[in-house]
């Protein structure tokens, strides 16, 4: 090493992306199919779906379980995920659906274009003061009135928490909906839930208002 140069910390996207390619055939294993998600998240999303009108982005798809469910629900639905791994596994598996590698903060769709976004735990890895950016894009892409839903871990305080793959961050829903409502959603629901063994999860839908 050479005294007084400074190496550049990796974008947090190349982290993410790192970790979760390290460990993507183990994630696919435990959490690849519908069977290993909960029933009342199966049923808050179906739910979620059914009010909705338009295409629909599962951003952060990982190997596109949700991308296939929202697509059986009557949804033209697509996938994006920063994991190149992921997404080979989704167009294998769901080769009728259509998958992007890329970053859901600067999408392709056009303004106003999608009918809503499910991010699954899919902002879980974003630093607090830049969760505004992927939402503030969300925001850009779904047609006002069109529907947002937002999975994330609960605590009592915004803070980082040591995730398997790389840092996460829980959310008060207070805090979550405050950064939601202040880049153009109205907070429709919120819902939380626990149990032994697994960490408190919480969920928000919300509804795009009236471009300003």
């Amino acid at each position: 090493m050479i005294v007084g140069m400074e190496t550049e910390s990796p974008h947090p996207h190349e982290t993410v992306r790192a970790a979760y390619s390290a460990r993507s055939e183990e994630y696919v294993d435990l959490f690849g199919s519908m069977t290993s998600t909960h029933p009342s998240d199966r049923a808050l999303v179906r739910s979620w779906a059914a009010e909705l009108d338009g295409p629909v982005l599962d951003a952060g798809c990982g190997p596109g379980q949700w991308t296939d469910f929202l697509t059986d629900r009557g949804l033209v639905a697509s996938g994006i995920d920063l994991v190149p791994e992921f997404i080979r596994r989704a167009r294998a598996q769901y080769p009728r659906l259509t998958f992007e590698a890329g970053s859901f903060e600067e999408l392709e769709d056009a303004t106003g274009s999608l009918g809503g976004v499910l991010s699954w735990y899919s902002l879980i890895h974003h630093e607090p003061r830049n969760i505004h950016i992927p939402l503030a894009e969300f925001a850009r892409v779904i047609r006002p009135g069109g529907g947002l839903m937002v999975g994330f871990f609960v605590g009592d305080t915004v803070e980082a928490f040591d995730h398997a793959a790389t840092t996460g961050y829980r959310w008060t829903v207070r805090a979550l909906s405050q950064e939601l409502e202040s880049v153009g959603f109205e907070v429709i629901e919120t819902h939380t839930r626990t149990g032994s063994g697994y960490r408190p999860h919480g969920a928000i839908t919300a509804r795009r208002q009236s471009l300003r």
